[in-house]
């Protein structure tokens, strides 16, 4: 819902209130908006940054937002490297690497269009479903360059953190942050106060950007809980680290608020639970609200969607000039020497020939131990993804495709990865040079 002008936004950004009527007093699901508004009053580059953070967005959007990127390969995919830090005070809050992976899992799928919940939009609103095409992965290579699980353990004596910030400085019982061009920052911990999470939006301190979740409300197992034991807190805050506002517009229940999204409708507040459809609020009948949106307050089992309008603005933070781009191209997710999933090196999977591939056309020859179905992800130096080739189902044996796709590459270097039923088998590079 977009209800007022830029030039409204810039007039009023440094005394815009984000009032949260949360009618609840178990859970306080998100303080990213209060966050919002204290950095605002006390950091007057914050609040200039921000305005020329929505300058830049609606220019893109007037543009045409995702629409005006599409090109012979598609619209971008935008690959995030994530490092989490888990600050523990209990053995039960150092959650375990399988529950970190399943939220990198949930968040993959969420931002593709991937999850299956995904049915559960009502049919008035499926043409609005964005896949954002944008990636998460663990970080592969750490602020000095060498390698890294993507995954940071602290012990500390705090039995509980606020959303002061204190748990992003190790000298206040948390873990400082690393370089916020390069990562997506994400602190797991105990938060106080029912609290969830919350996040930085674009255009603050570098020592303070990112995310922070509640380690009871993070990925899917371990020690997630239900109603938020799906992983959407985390897909929820980062929606806001890229940009995104809440549904509703944070006027309380008062419908002159904006999300500054066209496609979303308006909506008067928040809603916890698993609302029945359609809710209509802000006389916005017969389909009411949007609470199955992953930037409202429903349980996790209920909020399944982002909107296109949604996607294009996420993507005015990731595209050249934008306030995240730098994280898109760190190269901090850089992709692996061929390998299983055994960390045994093979030699001879997959490669490309000729390599340099000087006229648009290479043979991309592999081997399989047992039939499968075959995929192929063609990403650049950054780790972005720029072609999904499908294969088919291949014998067991050597194979060679000549893919189409690779008359159409700009001049660089890219990797290819071979997946047979979806597990990656080998890796190799190759030079475009036309």
């Amino acid at each position: 819902m977009k209800s007022i002008l830029l030039t409204v936004l810039v007039a009023c950004i440094a005394t815009f209130t984000f009032a949260q009527d949360l009618n609840t007093a178990q859970i306080n699901r998100c303080s990213s908006y209060e966050v919002f508004q204290r950095m605002l009053q006390s950091d007057p580059s914050f609040a200039k940054n921000q305005q020329s953070i929505e300058q830049f967005t609606q220019k893109f959007l007037s543009r045409g937002g995702t629409s005006s990127m599409r090109t012979t390969i598609g619209t971008p995919v935008y690959t995030i490297p994530v490092i989490v830090h888990v600050v523990y005070h209990t053995t039960a809050q150092n959650i375990s690497d399988a529950q970190i992976q399943s939220q990198i899992d949930v968040l993959n799928k969420d931002y593709q269009k991937l999850n299956t919940d995904v049915g559960g939009v009502p049919s008035v609103w499926t043409g609005l479903v964005a896949d954002c095409q944008i990636q998460f992965c663990l970080a592969t290579v750490d602020p000095s360059g060498n390698p890294t699980t993507g995954i940071r353990r602290v012990s500390t004596t705090k039995t509980s953190f606020s959303d002061n910030d204190a748990v992003k400085y190790t000298s206040k019982g948390g873990d400082d942050a690393w370089p916020a061009a390069d990562y997506l920052n994400l602190w797991v911990c105990k938060l106080g106060g029912g609290l969830l999470g919350y996040a930085q939006f674009p255009g603050g301190k570098a020592a303070t950007d990112g995310v922070v979740i509640t380690y009871t409300g993070f990925g899917t197992v371990g020690s997630a809980k239900s109603p938020y034991n799906l992983g959407r807190s985390a897909t929820h805050e980062i929606g806001h680290w890229l940009n995104l506002r809440h549904i509703w517009g944070d006027d309380g229940s008062k419908c002159t608020g904006s999300d500054l999204v066209d496609d979303t409708p308006n909506q008067g507040g928040q809603h916890f639970g698993c609302p029945k459809f359609p809710f209509v609020s802000c006389t916005n009948g017969p389909n009411g609200d949007m609470f199955m949106n992953y930037m409202d307050y429903t349980d996790d089992r209920c909020m399944f969607m982002f909107t296109n309008g949604q996607k294009s603005r996420m993507y005015a933070t990731l595209v050249t000039g934008g306030s995240r781009h730098s994280v898109t191209i760190s190269g901090k997710c850089a992709s692996q020497v061929a390998a299983v999933s055994n960390n045994a090196v093979i030699p001879n999977i997959i490669s490309v020939v000729p390599n340099p591939v000087n006229n648009g056309s290479a043979a991309v020859s592999f081997k399989l131990d047992k039939a499968a179905q075959v995929q192929f992800i063609v990403s650049n130096v950054y780790g972005n993804t720029v072609s999904v080739i499908s294969a088919g189902n291949q014998s067991t044996g050597e194979h060679q495709i000549r893919p189409s796709e690779f008359a159409r590459f700009e001049n660089g270097v890219y990797v290819i990865k071979l997946l047979a039923n979806g597990q990656q088998l080998g890796t190799t590079r190759f030079v475009v040079n036309k």
